[in-house]
């Protein structure tokens, strides 16, 4: 897990690599609960994300619940998994990682 050096330097940065479903998700998981567990905010940088389904999407919003959560630099594919089920509203999306570090 990375952080930011800059005013934000707390807020850790979760930054998955490749398909994340059921079967590959555990790791992203724990991170993710770690990170929720001690941090008021943590940005997931979502770039290196290449396939994710609904048990993602179920991750996602429960992070969300338990933190602020700032996803960053999604890929379209996982844009479009937050449109198709209407929750691009209601989480904390941004075009980079520095604008989700800077918010």
């Amino acid at each position: 897990m990375a952080t930011d050096n800059g005013p934000s330097a707390s807020y850790p940065v979760v930054a998955p690599r490749g398909d994340l479903d059921t079967d590959t998700l555990g790791p992203l998981t724990t991170e993710l609960d770690a990170a929720a567990a001690r941090h008021p905010v943590v940005i997931l940088d979502a770039s290196g994300i290449t396939f994710s389904d609904s048990s993602f999407l179920r991750l996602v919003l429960l992070t969300h619940r338990r933190t602020e959560l700032r996803i960053a630099a999604a890929p379209p594919a996982v844009a479009r998994l937050f449109q198709l089920i209407s929750v691009d509203a209601m989480l904390h999306l941004y075009p980079t990682l520095d604008a989700a570090r800077a918010a």
